[in-house]
């Protein structure tokens, strides 16, 4: 007589799919393609010294890069070395994932070098460095970070907004303000010195290890940090660092500082930080310093480097002030920064040349998309940062205007007559004083 298997209670079953439910909603972010609910359930519970191995088959799989390349190919991004576009690579995705596949599945697969190339800091003479990888390292890198990023993610300090899922400037602001706002006025605004071309392979390796045990894994993510770079006509490979640019590279350099997060979190140090960008926030001067002592002998045993000159200790109550995320910070108040009112100028000067043959309408349309998305994010500065730069762009359209009726010079005093602010207003120009005046009078009272 065949056996009778005993069923699981109804009850039961409800119960673990209501579990489950809420375990997949707290990690929505997670790439299904790699995290099914079981692992979810075993990153929220932990797994067997803290070890994950056989994820191999996980960041390798032909699903886990056919995913990887949709996030590729959704961030748009230049071609790499071998000038294959997202577009050309998607010309023959099928065959060009499944050659991926196989070639990790055999251990022939190996990165093609980075493109270096140099682009300008915003509202300095100085430039900071790019690197692109091709398309299809950036897939292997989304596969790779979409399987790691989790296990990293999970420990990660509260404080750290940087590239995570859910995070952004405007979390870690808000934070800055509150904790100005409840009495912690002495800053210590610090500066990495080239962190992320200067951070120690082998001492990223450990951290990597202490949570990964897959040796392909492992080794997959060596290969990236060890991957040639073509600068120049010239083809090197890095003995320390990341590149900015690659994938891979947010989730390994908010790895390498996470101890930091932690031993100023034990230190009872409020410290807010975005990647590299990071402020401490304290009650006196002397915690300041104790502060920055604490960061000092990390960095140094970390091997890093505080910048010496933009490392420094201020008191956010008087001028001076500091700056963090495109904002400065003084006297209770808060205005953009002059590196991004500068780059706010260089956008609209490009959009508003005297010789601009599109119409006004036109014009105007382009301008409004650089006056609606830099407001998004520097709404919250002080009411006196919008009207003189409203001015500045009407000042701008009046140039274009006197240009068309052969008048010499850009705009001149008496040309706000011809062309007043409500003219611009029937143009449809986004005003900034405008939206934040608007803003404030619907905030709650």
């Amino acid at each position: 007589m065949e056996e009778r298997r005993e069923e699981a209670p109804a009850e039961v079953l409800r119960d673990e799919a209501k579990q489950a439910g809420e375990i997949r909603a707290r990690w929505a972010w997670a790439e299904p393609a790699v995290w099914t609910d079981r692992m979810l359930t075993a990153l929220e519970q932990g797994v067997k010294g803290g070890v994950w191995y056989s994820l191999w088959d996980k960041s390798s799989a032909l699903r886990t890069l056919a995913a990887g390349f949709e996030r590729v190919r959704s961030n748009k991004g230049a071609a790499g070395v071998d000038h294959v576009t997202t577009v050309k690579f998607e010309e023959r995705l099928g065959e060009n994932l499944t050659r991926l596949e196989a070639e990790l599945r055999d251990g022939r697969y190996r990165p093609q070098p980075v493109k270096r190339v140099w682009i300008p800091k915003p509202g300095s003479a100085e430039k900071r460095p790019l690197g692109i990888p091709t398309v299809r390292d950036r897939v292997v890198q989304t596969a790779l970070r979409a399987t790691l990023e989790p296990i990293f993610e999970r420990e990660f300090a509260e404080h750290s907004y940087g590239f995570r899922p859910g995070r952004g400037c405007k979390d870690a602001l808000r934070r800055v303000e509150s904790l100005l706002k409840g009495g912690h006025t002495w800053v210590v605004d610090a500066d990495l010195r080239k962190y992320f071309d200067s951070i120690p392979h082998e001492a990223l390796m450990e951290r990597v290890r202490s949570r990964v045990g897959d040796g392909r894994v492992l080794a997959l993510v060596e290969g990236f940090l060890k991957q040639g770079i073509l600068e120049d006509l010239e083809l090197w490979e890095p003995e320390e660092g990341t590149p900015q640019g690659a994938v891979i590279s947010p989730l390994l350099s908010n790895l390498y500082l996470d101890p930091l997060d932690h031993a100023m979190a034990a230190a009872g140090v409020e410290m807010v930080r975005y990647a590299d960008d990071f402020v401490l926030l304290c009650r006196s001067e002397a915690d300041a310093s104790a502060a920055l002592e604490r960061v000092r002998q990390w960095t140094a045993q970390a091997g890093l480097t505080l910048h010496p000159e933009k490392t420094r200790i201020v008191d956010a109550r008087l001028r001076g002030g500091f700056d963090f995320l495109g904002y400065h910070f003084e006297r209770g108040m808060r205005w953009p920064r002059k590196k991004s009112i500068a780059k706010f100028r260089d956008s609209i000067r490009a959009k508003t040349r005297r010789s601009n043959g599109h119409s006004l309408r036109d014009i105007v349309t382009e301008v409004n998309l650089t006056l609606r998305g830099w407001y998004g994010y520097f709404k919250h500065s002080h009411r006196t940062t919008f009207p003189r730069l409203d001015g500045w762009v009407r000042r701008r359209l009046r140039g274009i205007l006197r240009k068309r009726m052969k008048r010499p010079g850009m705009s001149k005093a008496g040309d706000h007559y011809i062309w007043p602010n409500a003219f611009f207003d029937r143009q449809g120009l986004f005003s900034l004083k405008a939206a934040h005046a608007g803003e404030r009078q619907s905030l709650p009272r």
